[in-house]
């Protein structure tokens, strides 16, 4: 499989300091539950979750705590590692997004709500995120969500470009069968107005999920 843009900057081993540096930061008291009081909004406690692009399982182990049933995934196994290390007790699974098949049983598919948060789409592997998108679609109930937070601008990235923009990111969606239900500035709920940051939330065009292509 292609490396991902995250994979080709981090490099091999970024977990532990990538956990370091949110641990150390939590510690200062700053907010690091966005992303997971956002889901919560969302969805009921007990709900499916699908942290996709879970990282070290900052947000999959909170969302657990909160009472979620998660699955956590991502590609690179530096990070995965902390987060099993962190949450030994939860579905971690290493696979590239744009290939995700998880099993219709069990710890997998399908969610009631599937999540990428940190930049995750931007970071995907160059080409795959029309891929990426339909595949998490194809792990939704139908009546679940897809919310995605990412930067659309340098300042929001460990980018020099933005590799996507929302129009783009909409289209992907609405090719997979989504619809755009909520469109927020920040994991707050901010209203968003053309900023360089958005959190969306898209939801299945119809009762009725279509047949994804594998």
């Amino acid at each position: 499989m292609p490396m991902t843009r995250w994979q080709e900057l981090a490099g091999g081993d970024r977990g532990r300091q990538y956990a370091e540096r949110i641990a150390a930061l939590a510690a200062t008291g700053a907010a690091v539950h966005g992303e997971a009081a956002f889901c919560a909004a969302l969805a009921p406690a007990g709900a499916r979750v699908l942290d996709a692009g879970c990282g070290t399982g900052r947000v999959a182990v909170r969302l657990a705590e909160l009472g979620y049933d998660v699955t956590g995934v991502d590609a690179d196994a530096s990070m995965l590692a902390e987060a099993r290390r962190s949450a030994p007790e939860l579905a971690w699974i290493e696979a590239d997004l744009a290939d995700l098949d998880l099993p219709a049983a069990g710890a997998a598919a399908p969610f009631d709500l599937v999540l990428t948060a940190g930049n995750v789409i931007p970071l995907l592997a160059a080409g795959t995120e029309a891929r990426a998108v339909r595949r998490l679609a194809a792990h939704l109930a139908p009546t679940g969500l897809l919310v995605s937070g990412f930067g659309l601008a340098p300042a929001e990235l460990p980018l020099d470009e933005a590799p996507i923009d929302l129009a783009t990111y909409d289209a992907h969606c609405a090719a997979a069968g989504l619809v755009l239900e909520q469109r927020c500035a920040t994991w707050d709920g901010d209203p968003y107005a053309d900023g360089p940051y958005a959190v969306s939330v898209h939801r299945w065009r119809s009762a009725a999920p279509p047949a994804a292509p594998r």
